[in-house]
């Protein structure tokens, strides 16, 4: 497979519904002390895909973030990147290939590339993969999608990542709609909850930087309820002074949107627009208040949003695989399935290991607090 990788300025990236591959991205992430890089990609399309493509080739670009481990040491991390991708069985030989074009630029004091991985899972469409009522049954175990990954490549050193960064699971709504057909393709006790919340007298307002504390309110209660991770108030504020700041038009924009009763903050959320897709980035609900159904009444609020920007499809960003009720997101996949979308299970974070000794202790290490980290 023949890959050549240039790097260029992050705020050359293309535009791209993937809001974590865009110049944006790389700003907020800036703000947050995070270093990133961008590439030019060009590879032989007859490499990608089977059929007439001779003297074809693909473009695209991939941004590299360069995540600070300790010791010196640093991940080139892919965030939900590359968006381009080969059939599904030259996918390691692909991944290979591109890691090798990259070693150059990325340093000696980094002990691998890994990949957040936006395309499909292929498990996902595996004969006998889904159960009688149609749940995924998910992915086999690490070795057996390692060994299917690494199949064609040369050095067989793709690993799968101990954790994931992103979350792989999601449910995607086409938002190109009319307001009817998109409730009408809800399940019912959504459509109440809407209607409800409407009824209480809740209502959303788009909120401004002045609002931050009213956010991170309401994300601390959340963190406290559920016992995850509380980040600083500054990873948020970031989103605000990249909106602020200068950076090219990537097509990326984003809403702090806040759901209230009478004055009285109940939930909130960042909703961002890149190219043709909203994503459900961030968001947070009160302890109290929870008869109003103000969520609902925010999630309704973000799908209208994405129609009149002219999005086509609403990313809700982060579900439980399938309906288990023991899984741990099971209340978020009872709630965002309700809004009608379609599943889509991508394949995670996949690891390339440039320093052995290092990237095991690593892995180790991350083995004890999996999670997803956004």
């Amino acid at each position: 497979m023949d890959i050549s990788v240039e790097k260029k300025s992050t705020q050359g990236l293309y535009t791209t519904p993937l809001l974590h591959q865009t110049s944006f991205w790389s700003r907020v992430k800036q703000h947050q002390g995070i270093r990133s890089m961008a590439f030019d990609i060009k590879v032989k399309a007859a490499d990608m895909y089977d059929g007439p493509v001779k003297d074809q080739w693909f473009i695209d670009d991939v941004l590299m973030l360069l995540l600070d481990i300790g010791n010196g040491k640093s991940i080139g991390y892919v965030p939900y990147g590359p968006a381009i991708h080969p059939i599904e069985d030259r996918y390691g030989l692909f991944i290979e290939e591109l890691s090798e074009s990259l070693l150059s630029y990325v340093g000696n004091d980094c002990i691998m590339l890994r990949y957040d991985l936006p395309w499909e899972s292929p498990w996902a469409q595996d004969e006998g993969s889904h159960t009688e009522n149609g749940d995924w049954t998910g992915p086999p175990s690490p070795s057996t999608q390692e060994m299917r990954l690494n199949f064609s490549t040369r050095n067989w050193n793709i690993r799968k990542a101990p954790t994931d960064i992103l979350p792989t699971d999601t449910s995607f709504i086409t938002v190109s709609k009319k307001s009817d057909v998109l409730l009408s393709a809800m399940k019912p006790k959504t459509r109440y909850n809407i209607a409800l919340a409407k009824k209480k007298h809740v209502r959303v307002k788009t909120g401004s930087a002045e609002d931050i504390d009213i956010f991170y309110d309401l994300y601390r209660q959340t963190c406290m309820r559920n016992t995850i991770h509380l980040h600083r108030k500054e990873y948020f504020k970031a989103m605000f002074q990249t909106a602020i700041g200068k950076h090219t038009n990537s097509g990326t924009d984003f809403d702090l949107l806040i759901a209230q009763v009478d004055g009285q903050p109940l939930s909130a959320m960042f909703l961002t627009y890149s190219s043709s897709r909203a994503t459900y980035l961030f968001g947070a609900s009160a302890s109290y208040g929870r008869q109003t159904m103000s969520t609902y009444a925010l999630q309704w609020e973000a799908i209208k949003r994405a129609n009149d920007r002219g999005c086509s499809e609403y990313d809700l960003f982060g579900t439980a695989p399938n309906s288990d009720s023991s899984h741990p997101m099971h209340g978020l996949y009872r709630f965002k399935t309700g809004f009608g979308g379609r599943p889509f299970h991508r394949m995670g974070c996949w690891d390339y290991p440039l320093d052995r000794e290092a990237y095991q202790l690593f892995s180790t290490s991350e083995m004890v607090a999996p999670g997803y980290h956004r």
